[in-house]
C-alpha cells in the first residue's frame, strides 16, 4: 500500500545523504576552512538543499566531530590547533605502526589482494597522477583504514577508527596536498603492502613508523613556514 509519509521519509533520507556527502568531502579536502563559521542558509544555497536535509546532514557530521553546533551562535567547522595536531601525529605513528606489524601478521590473502587492489585504483586518480593531491574516500577506500581493519586487533581498531578518524582524514588530505608529497605517499603506501604481504611485521611496523613520521615532519614544515 502506498504509504505518502514513508515516501516523503526516503526523500528526505536521500537528499540528506547527497548533502552529507558534499559536505563533509568540502570540509576535509579544505573547501571549507577548519575553524570557519558557517550559517545554515548559506549552505543550503551552497548545495541546493532545504532546511530539513541539510539539519540531518549536520547532524550525522556533528557526530563525526566534522562540525560543532552551538545554540544562538551557529555552526563551526571542527579545527585542530597546530599542537593538538602533531601530537595525534605522533600516536598514530606508533599505533599504525603496530596495527601494520599486526596486518602482517593477521590479513587473510584476500585481505592483501584487496589492499594492492586499492591501490592500483589509485593509482588511477587524476590529481595523483599530477603530484597534487592523494584523496582517499572514506572506509574501505582507505589505505590506513584497511591496514588497521586488517590488524584484526579489536582494542587497537577502536582506538584508530573512532571520533578523530574523520579529522585526521581531513588533515591528512590538506597537508598531502603540496609538491612531490602525492606521489611519495603512494610509493610509501606500496613499500607498506610489499612488506604485509611478504608477512614481515618488523618491516610493515618500520615503514608504516617512517610513512607517518614523514607527513607529520610536512606539515611541522608548512606549519613553520605559515607561521
Amino acid at each position: 500500500m502506498y504509504n505518502p509519509a514513508l515516501e516523503d521519509d526516503r526523500a528526505l533520507r536521500t537528499s540528506a545523504d547527497r548533502v552529507f556527502e558534499a559536505l563533509q568531502d568540502a570540509i576535509v579536502r579544505g573547501d571549507i576552512a577548519p575553524g570557519s563559521r558557517v550559517g545554515e542558509t548559506e549552505l543550503a544555497e551552497r548545495f541546493s538543499t532545504s532546511r530539513g536535509p541539510l539539519r540531518e546532514a549536520l547532524r550525522r557530521l556533528e557526530s563525526r566531530r566534522l562540525v560543532e553546533r552551538t545554540p544562538h551562535v551557529g555552526i563551526r567547522i571542527a579545527s585542530l590547533d597546530h599542537a593538538a595536531l602533531i601530537e595525534l601525529y605522533y600516536l598514530r605513528e606508533a599505533l599504525e605502526g603496530m596495527a601494520a606489524r599486526l596486518a602482517a601478521l593477521n590479513m587473510t590473502s584476500d585481505e592483501v589482494t584487496g589492499l594492492k587492489n586499492l591501490l592500483l585504483a589509485h593509482e588511477q586518480d587524476e590529481a595523483l597522477k599530477a603530484d597534487t593531491a592523494y584523496f582517499q574516500q572514506e572506509g574501505d577506500f582507505d589505505f590506513h583504514y584497511r591496514v588497521i581493519h586488517g590488524s584484526h586487533n579489536t582494542a587497537l581498531t577502536e582506538l584508530l577508527i573512532g571520533e578523530l578518524y574523520h579529522r585526521i582524514r581531513m588533515y591528512r588530505y590538506q597537508f598531502s596536498a603540496y609538491a612531490n608529497r602525492p606521489q611519495k605517499a603512494l610509493g610509501e603506501h606500496q613499500r607498506i603492502v610489499e612488506a604485509i604481504e611478504a608477512r614481515d611485521g618488523d618491516l610493515a611496523e618500520m615503514l608504516m613508523r617512517r610513512h607517518i613520521s614523514s607527513a607529520r615532519q610536512n606539515i611541522e614544515k608548512h606549519l613553520k613556514e605559515n607561521s
